[in-house]
């Protein structure tokens, strides 16, 4: 079965009487979270009667609807949400209450509903720290890294690297303001760990920005969703990475991991960062075990489609 995309227009006449689960994001179409997700609720509720009637949805709301899209939903009572481009950052500030663990982020992925309102959380860190362990056999633990963009995503990856106890990181941004925005928010939790940053211009002028030899590349801007983006940073001119991980995972091979592995460098995309996310925001919803091998295959299977 097809997930339908729903607006807020099928909210008025909401009436699934089982627990409402959802992601929100702009674009949406493209998303594999429902399928993802409800093949995980199915086996749940092979285990446990309570979750056979959960189910998750997927909903197209552009950002200036998401104040008025978080309030129906909670008035529809909507047990959990996900949020995704470009609703992270946007969010924050709109949500009753936010997890410590994801203050340092200034971003949320993942809600859940209380009577007060939604409490926020952010899940990406560690889909992020999980992926990149399963994946590329690395850890960021004592690992040089170099973030590539300043968005919700890579806010969520910057406090990760820090709380691991990464040895340095650098991030680079298409712009400034916001680089500088998110210096700012980090330096508080950065501690004795070099933090650097550079736009994605100064990257490519100065080729290595003082990085070293042996960095785990992390992608985190949108550069790659589409077939014709150039890679965000040219490969072949940095010191040789340990490792490169792209966010996107559809398509699979962006230009940047098509540029890795002629590199012959190791390489993944963002698949496992997105099933690790996931099972986290169930498991934070369910109180319950997660089959994250179920997720895995429904995503690798809605994506084949």
């Amino acid at each position: 079965m097809i997930d339908p995309v729903h607006t807020l227009a099928d909210l008025a006449a909401w009436s699934y009487a089982g627990t409402s689960l959802a992601v929100l994001g702009h674009p949406i179409a493209h998303s594999v979270s429902p399928p993802m997700h409800n093949a995980a609720l199915a086996r749940l509720a092979a285990r446990n009667p309570l979750f056979a009637h959960w189910r998750y949805f997927r909903f197209d709301v552009p950002p200036d609807e998401l104040p008025r899209a978080l309030k129906l939903l909670h008035a529809k009572k909507f047990h959990g949400l996900n949020l995704t481009v470009p609703h992270k950052v946007l969010a924050f500030e709109r949500v009753a209450t936010v997890d410590p663990a994801a203050q340092p982020a200034g971003a949320v992925n993942t809600l859940l509903r209380t009577d007060a309102g939604w409490h926020g959380f952010n899940t990406d860190g560690h889909g992020l720290a999980a992926a990149i362990h399963e994946e590329l056999r690395r850890d960021l633990a004592g690992a040089h890294v170099l973030l590539l963009g300043a968005g919700g995503a890579a806010r969520a990856a910057a406090v990760e690297c820090l709380h691991r106890g990464c040895a340095a990181l650098w991030i680079a941004n298409r712009t400034r303001p916001h680089l500088k925005v998110l210096l700012e928010q980090l330096t508080p939790f950065a501690g004795s760990i070099p933090l650097h940053g550079l736009t994605l211009d100064e990257l490519a002028k100065q080729a290595a920005g003082g990085l070293p030899a042996h960095a785990i590349i992390i992608n985190a801007t949108s550069s790659g969703l589409r077939a014709n983006d150039a890679p965000p940073v040219d490969l072949a001119r940095l010191p040789r990475p340990a490792a490169v991980f792209d966010m996107i995972y559809n398509p699979p091979l962006t230009p940047l991991l098509r540029a890795a592995g002629e590199l012959g460098l190791p390489h993944a995309n963002g698949l496992a960062m997105l099933v690790h996310q996931g099972a986290k925001a169930l498991e934070l919803w369910s109180g319950a075990p997660v089959p994250v091998g179920t997720m895995r295959a429904a995503a690798e299977a809605a994506l084949a489609k």
